[in-house]
């Protein structure tokens, strides 16, 4: 990898104190272990011959766990939790991990939630805390959304949120969001730092896109894959029933299209899937369209699944940006439902096409069940870390094993599929789909480098 990434943990002090946890040291003894800070997981586990990758803080990640000497008094703290961003699956999962871990591990009795996001800081908007126990967060996992209420913004606004970690003696908070939101987490971690406050800050990163550096997967991103899964089955049903049946699916994935790819091999009834990652022309010998009409010649039905991001090039960008500071996308999913019913009209061919746009049922869905064990693990681990002091950091699965991840490191740029790689491989002989559906090879291939590029900065950098 031709970055430097240092995976360093920040610590707030030397952990001096007893963990409530009582586990074992000894291997065998079939009592489950501590573990140490010196256990690490490799990031780079691939070897191509030649110099062996360095077994130092450039490849090594800090083991995620219980320790046994723990750094904060659970007699002493006050935690807060906060849900930043647009809905995802598993939330709530989360939350409520969160909080029995606090209490039936560490014993501690004072967990506040601080509702709607960031905004939930600012005590002029008027939305007190809500006090979290374990009976008022027990059965919150068996429903969508987020009990404590979410928003976008407010992040920019560090010491108006550290005056009130102080006001309310909150010395362990819990962040659950995506990457701007973590950026806004580490932010706030360093104004404690600055003003001498013993606060652990510990991120659950939070994107339903999947895109997020270094990590097997996103909590919700499997329910999401499942309940795509689902949608396009439906498409699929109402395609093949209809003379020359076109099914449309427009899933989520800004700049990266991991959604739409997985569903679509998950699915085994999508013929084209259209990511960000990969450009696509819509006129033209080789173009999308007359790739469509080939195939609606050959079996008579077509299924689509294109990200949100996918094709903006093609469209008219707004400019505007939300509260997080994320661009507004044009619509690519009307976009393409316009085009197909003119392409064939102007043919005189008759089609039947129906389009569909889940987006919002799936953010709100429930757990799949591997999911919710993802979550209650996240969570667990994001208790553990910050009774060992640990701050400035987010709990990740990295080659299935949890580890501590820098706020800085995770959120450098954006994980996107590789157009070179297995995956989209899969995804092409599962669709059957042409490798690229464009008419001029090499723009094609200057634009793909583009976008590489353009998903490898900070996305603070991004083009608006």
């Amino acid at each position: 990898m031709a970055d430097n990434f240092d995976f360093t943990i920040d610590n707030l002090g030397e952990c001096t104190i007893d963990s409530p946890i009582k586990l074992s040291n000894t291997l065998g003894d079939y009592k489950a272990n501590y573990v140490k800070d010196k256990t690490y997981v490799r990031n780079i586990i691939n070897w191509f011959g030649g110099k062996e990758d360095p077994l130092d803080c450039t490849n090594l990640m800090e083991k995620a766990g219980p320790r046994e000497k723990i750094y904060f008094d659970p007699k002493h703290v006050r935690a807060g939790i906060c849900t930043c961003g647009g809905l995802c699956p598993g939330l709530n999962d989360v939350i409520r991990a969160i909080v029995r871990c606090l209490n039936k591990r560490y014993g501690v009795t004072t967990v506040k939630g601080y509702r709607y996001g960031y905004h939930g800081f600012f005590p002029e908007e008027g939305y007190a805390p809500i006090d979290l126990d374990p009976y008022n967060v027990d059965e919150i996992h068996k429903i969508g959304g987020t009990f404590l209420g979410t928003s976008r913004g407010g992040g920019q606004r560090v010491g108006e949120i550290v005056d009130c970690l102080e006001r309310d003696n909150i010395n362990m908070l819990f962040i659950l969001g995506g990457d701007g939101t973590q950026r806004g987490s580490y932010d706030i971690a360093c104004e404690v730092e600055k003003r001498h406050i013993k606060c652990a800050v510990v991120g659950i990163p939070k994107t339903v896109d999947n895109d997020l550096l270094f990590m097997d997967r996103s909590f919700g991103f499997e329910t999401a894959v499942q309940q795509a899964k689902d949608a396009i089955a439906s498409i699929h049903m109402e395609a093949a029933s209809q003379i020359n049946g076109i099914g449309l699916v427009k899933l989520m994935g800004r700049e990266a299209g991991f959604i739409a790819a997985y569903a679509a091999l998950a699915s085994h009834e999508t013929n084209f899937c259209l990511i960000p990652e990969v450009p696509f022309e819509m006129e033209g010998e080789n173009g999308f369209l007359a790739c469509l009409e080939r195939r609606l010649e050959k079996r008579g039905h077509a299924v689509i699944v294109v990200s949100e991001g996918a094709g903006q090039d093609l469209l008219q960008s707004t400019g505007a940006t939300d509260a997080s500071g994320n661009k507004k996308l044009a619509d690519i999913g009307i976009y393409i439902r316009d085009e197909i019913n003119k392409y064939f009209k102007a043919k005189g061919t008759e089609i039947n096409l129906k389009y569909i746009d889940p987006g919002y049922q799936i953010r709100a869905a429930v757990t799949t069940a591997f999911d919710s064990v993802y979550c209650e693990r996240l969570g667990n681990n994001a208790v553990h870390a910050a009774m060992a002091g640990k701050t400035k950091m987010v709990i990740g699965l990295v080659h299935d094993k949890y580890v501590h991840l820098p706020i800085k490191v995770v959120t450098a740029h954006r994980n996107a599929v590789d157009p070179e790689g297995s995956l989209w491989r899969d995804v092409l002989d599962a669709t059957g789909q042409p490798i690229m559906m464009v008419n001029n090879v090499e723009k094609a291939r200057e634009k793909m480098a583009k976008a590489v590029a353009e998903a490898k900065k900070k996305p603070s950098e991004q083009k608006k």
